[in-house]
């Protein structure tokens, strides 16, 4: 079972992001501050979810959530920073939209950039640990399936609608036949030198 809360004198935010690992397309991260009393049987970190669970947990959170937002950065962005540079950033964007200001940050991993004056606690595996973790993990995991998605129109050939831009085989094989996209992260290693040898 998630926790509530991580202390109980501030009002905690719970931050994540998704597409960290991606070869194409932004990365995305959520800022939720849930109140003390929320309680779902379903939330959970959303990589143990099915996409159908995320979709009804999303405006659930939305909801009951006493502040919530999602930002982005975009793959020049990523290629330009690194990527957890990028995803610091995208935690930090999300944070500047919230109506309500966090007295402390709860941030799922082990690393982060100190946002403004407001002290952050780093928990690894944070979002099956704490329900706002969990709910911010919801929110930036779907937003970002939703955009894919949309990219996935305008190159269908790479698969973005069912591998949402991770290194699948099949996402592989397309950038070996077709190159890349503009979309792609540059600075990534999209093909290993193993999958190139056997096609």
């Amino acid at each position: 079972m998630l926790k509530s809360f991580f202390q109980k004198t501030f009002t905690e935010a719970g931050c994540d992001e998704a597409g960290r690992g991606c070869l194409a397309g932004p990365v995305f991260a959520a800022a939720v501050i849930l109140p003390r009393s929320f309680k779902n049987k379903l939330l959970n970190d959303s990589k143990q979810l099915s996409e159908s669970q995320r979709n009804l947990l999303r405006p659930l959170i939305e909801k009951e959530a006493i502040a919530w937002a999602v930002a982005s950065v975009t793959h020049e962005e990523i290629d330009e920073i690194n990527i957890l540079n990028a995803s610091f950033l995208a935690m930090h964007r999300a944070l500047d939209q919230l109506k309500k200001t966090p007295q402390l940050l709860l941030i799922d991993g082990n690393r982060f950039k100190k946002y403004k004056t407001i002290p952050h606690q780093c928990i690894v595996e944070g979002d099956a640990k704490y329900a706002s973790i969990a709910a911010a993990s919801v929110l930036a995991k779907t937003y970002r399936d939703e955009h894919m998605m949309l990219l996935h129109e305008q190159f269908p050939l790479y698969s973005w609608n069912s591998n949402k831009g991770y290194g699948t085989k099949k996402h592989r094989s397309a950038i070996i036949e077709h190159g890349i996209t503009p979309l792609h992260r540059k600075t990534f290693r999209l093909i290993p030198d193993q999958l190139a040898m056997e096609l």
